[in-house]
């Protein structure tokens, strides 16, 4: 039909010649395990990227195969981000943190067959090598750790093949339905279930993401992703810093309290993402150590909830504005931002924090609703909970290659995937996530939040991080247990009874807990991905 658009097909290889065309003096910085500084421009790293995807075809590598990564964020796991599903083959970014039968299982699973690793890394790929199948190459990236690679077989060297890779431009024809990216989910429940990610899917979200309400990220953006590049393909960002041409800051291994903030201060990041963990005791640091933050406008908070002490503790002590947003290992991950509607500026600031303490709303080409247990739609009323559906173009519609009848039971047949969530909705369109299911805690016929739980012990002052599971009980059928981390400040010190009594002020008696089932500990158990291991804390209770 006449007068239809272009056939234009959305693959990653776009993204790429775009930086190179539009952007080739912007800057890539990456902290190395030495604690030095690497920087190059985007020039450079297009030239490095195509000499890399035709070193990986000179190996053998052909479209489809799998190709894996094992390393911390930098600018050499970006080339591999790029040369890889330019190949044509598919990108698989592999957990650091799993557990060695986790990574096993994975690397089997996805049919690996090479697997780049940071040399600083290479110990713990050495120690599980002997039981993967199909691995038939592994190239080892010098990220100047003091000690020598670990012995694997059939090594070679990262820049010793970059050397000898041919600088010829030559992508292969690809349709956008493609598989470019795959990442595992951290298997909390199970074996890890494979996502994949098609080129459209990535390009996509990465326009997703970087719209103005959204995360926002322009050109004049440096970006800090403390979220790892195993995890989730580090939220897009490395994609949507190629596409809109931002300067992104990679910050290796060294994730915790000065070195970020070290980072933050001296490359003058704008936007700075991860897990609430890490912003938490970068919240502990910052409030003893002076650093010059007024580059920074915003800090994306995602993987697990926020609380709202932290969000105004950021706010009102360093001018930090918390973005909250939700995602998934199935959503690509990019769910929902929490950014006030304009209507929303003359609400007062209680009225605000508790919209930015929420999930946010459904960015443009995602879907969202709740259900209840009868699969029903519930009311956007903000008190209506139900399980959390999605849809959407970055939105997986099937695990790759489920190896159980139900494997797929997370997927409804009219296309919506079901998130496992707990959720509310308001007349607003915010989502707020009350809990996952499978975290609920039932007392005396009435469910119970953790995460409500969680955020209001974090409010209390000297509480660094709480996390709280049910425990049989003969009366109320379940009840709840605490377990709080003091500060360093704190340790030692805190008092129950006034966690106790902060809860008893948001929850009726018999739901919060006894005096004795708020514990102290030293640390919360966390999965692969920062979040909290729950299920580690319910076999103590």
């Amino acid at each position: 039909m006449k007068g239809l658009m272009m056939d234009y097909n959305l693959t990653v290889d776009r993204i790429l010649l775009r930086a190179e065309k539009m952007f080739p003096e912007q800057e890539i910085v990456s902290r190395l395990a030495n604690g030095s500084i690497h920087r190059y421009k985007y020039g450079e790293f297009f030239s490095r990227t195509i000499k890399l995807m035709n070193a990986l075809r000179a190996l053998g590598v052909k479209p489809g195969d799998r190709v894996a990564t094992f390393a911390w964020n930098s600018y050499r796991h970006m080339e591999i981000y790029f040369a890889v599903p330019a190949l044509g083959a598919v990108l698989h970014t592999l957990n650091i943190r799993l557990f060695p039968e986790q990574l096993v299982y994975i690397v089997n699973h996805a049919k690996d067959k090479l697997i780049f690793v940071d040399k600083s890394l290479s110990g713990m790929l050495a120690a599980q090598e002997p039981h993967f199948k199909g691995v038939q190459n592994y190239i080892v990236m010098d990220d100047l750790h003091a000690e020598p690679a670990a012995s694997l077989p059939n090594t070679l060297d990262y820049e010793a093949i970059l050397s000898a890779g041919k600088d010829t431009i030559e992508f292969p024809t690809i349709e956008e339905g493609t598989a470019a990216g795959m990442c595992y989910t951290s298997g909390t429940t199970g074996e890890p279930k494979g996502v994949l990610y098609s080129h459209r899917s990535i390009f996509l979200h990465a326009m997703g993401i970087s719209m103005t309400d959204s995360l926002a990220i322009s050109n004049r953006d440096v970006i800090l992703p403390v979220v790892p590049m195993f995890h989730v393909m580090s939220w897009g960002i490395p994609f949507a810093c190629c596409l809109t041409g931002a300067k992104p800051v990679y910050p290796g291994a060294q994730l915790i309290g000065k070195p970020i903030a070290e980072l933050l201060e001296k490359e003058r990041v704008t936007i700075a993402a991860g897990v609430p963990t890490i912003w938490n005791v970068l919240l502990q640091h910052l409030q003893k150590e002076t650093h010059d933050l007024s580059s920074l406008k915003t800090m994306v908070v995602g993987g697990s909830a926020a609380p709202r002490s932290m969000i105004e503790a950021y706010e009102k002590k360093f001018g930090v504005s918390i973005l909250h947003a939700w995602g998934m290992t199935e959503t690509s991950p990019l769910g929902t931002v929490s950014r006030l509607k304009k209507h929303m500026d003359t609400w007062s600031e209680d009225e605000k924090y508790k919209v930015r303490a929420k999930q946010g709303m459904a960015v443009p080409l995602v879907e969202v609703k709740i259900v209840d247990d009868e699969n029903k739609d519930l009311p956007w009323d903000g008190s209506s909970s139900g399980e959390l559906l999605v849809r959407g173009p970055w939105i997986a519609s099937s695990y790759y290659n489920a190896e159980t009848p139900d494997g797929n039971a997370a997927f409804t047949k009219d296309g919506w995937f079901r998130t496992g969530d707990v959720a509310t909705i308001d007349s607003n369109g915010f989502m707020e996530i009350t809990d996952r299911k499978k975290d609920l805690i039932k007392t005396r016929g009435e469910w119970i939040s953790s995460v409500e739980m969680e955020n209001i012990i974090m409010s209390y002052a000297g509480v660094l991080e709480a996390a709280v599971v049910g425990r049989p009980d003969e009366v109320r059928g379940e009840a709840p247990v605490a377990f709080v981390v003091a500060t360093a400040e704190k340790k030692g010190t805190l008092d129950a009874k006034g966690i106790h009594d902060l809860l008893s002020e948001k929850f009726a008696h018999w739901q919060i807990p006894k005096l004795s089932d708020i514990r102290f500990i030293d640390a919360v158990p966390k999965t692969s991905v920062g979040k909290f291991d729950k299920k580690v804390l319910r076999k103590q209770v």
